[in-house]
Formats: structure tokens, C-alpha cells, sequence
């Protein structure tokens, strides 16, 4: 039985944002078990040149929900609002992309294969796709991007994770 478009998204998408609000638990955790402010996680970056722990959280969403909301449009710009400031916020946020997420049907994402789609920065950048190749080799990757950073964030300081926590709850047979 071939993949559909439905199934590579929106059940991998769920999977990771579990996953992610896992870390947030984890993270909530630590700051509790070490006395250590919140904000030095929520605020927390790997380089001074990336963003924050809060915006990684809110981009796996923004490749996730937002992507897929994106298609009926045929365009897509990242969400440029600020990011959630607590770890009550950022899993308010999860938990809201959750609940859309399940409401999409496969019949649904499946009617946009082939539809013309264009990610655009303001007026001066954009990139035209297929909506299928627009998910898969431009939203798919950030999604992954941003859920792995946000885990690193984490892991450098200090929180106790490992790959199980990174991967979520598997879709096994």
C-alpha cells in the first residue's frame, strides 16, 4: 500500500509534538530538581547566533500545523510573532496543535498533492514547490530541525534526556 501525503504528515507531526511536550515536562523538571529560573531554559540557545529554546518549541509547530494550514492558500510565511515566555505557554501551544492536527483527514492533505505552493519572507525571497514537496523537503526538515535543536538546547543544559525521549511515542504494529 503506497504512502499517502496524509500519512507521512499529520501522523509524524503528532508523534514529535507529544514528543516535544515530553521535553517541556522534562525541562519544567529539572528547573524544579536544580532551583534553576525557567527563563534559563525558555531563553536558552546553543550559539549566540541561533535562536532560543521558546522559538524552537514554537517553530516545530509553525512547520507542523502552520505548514499544513498553509494549503488551502497555496503560501506560506513563518510565523514572526513572539514566542510563548513559559513552559505553561509553549505546551498550551502543543497541546492546541494537537488538537488540529487530528481534526485534518486524509482525504483532506491528500487533495493538495500537486496544488502549486510558495514559501515567502516578505516581498524579497520566495521559493515555489508542489505542496507535497513543499511539506516533505521544506517543512518536514525545519519540523525535525527545530525539534532537535530545541532537544540539544536542553541536553546542554543539563536536562536528563535520551534518544527515547527525542522520538516519542512510536507507531508500532
Amino acid at each position: 500500500m503506497p504512502l499517502s501525503l496524509y500519512d507521512v504528515t499529520v501522523p509524524t507531526f503528532q508523534q514529535i509534538l507529544g514528543a516535544v511536550s515530553g521535553l517541556l515536562d522534562k525541562a519544567e523538571a529539572h528547573c524544579a530538581e536544580k532551583n534553576t529560573p525557567h527563563a534559563d531554559i525558555i531563553n536558552a540557545r546553543l550559539h549566540p547566533e541561533m535562536l532560543p529554546f521558546a522559538y524552537q518549541v514554537k517553530s516545530t509547530v509553525v512547520h507542523s500545523l502552520g505548514a499544513l494550514q498553509s494549503l488551502p492558500r497555496g503560501s506560506f510565511s513563518p510565523d514572526m510573532a513572539p514566542s510563548p515566555d513559559t513552559f505553561a505557554a509553549l505546551k498550551e501551544k502543543l497541546s492546541s496543535a494537537s488538537v488540529a492536527l487530528a481534526r485534518f483527514t486524509p482525504a483532506e492533505i491528500n487533495a493538495f498533492e500537486g496544488r502549486d505552493m510558495r514559501f515567502s519572507i516578505k516581498d524579497n525571497f520566495h521559493l515555489d514547490f508542489t505542496a507535497e514537496n513543499f511539506l516533505m523537503s521544506f517543512s518536514m526538515p525545519n519540523f525535525y530541525f527545530h525539534a532537535t535543536t530545541a532537544y540539544d538546547i536542553l541536553r546542554s543544559k543539563g536536562v536528563a534526556l535520551g534518544k527515547k525521549n527525542f522520538m516519542g511515542k512510536l507507531r508500532t504494529k
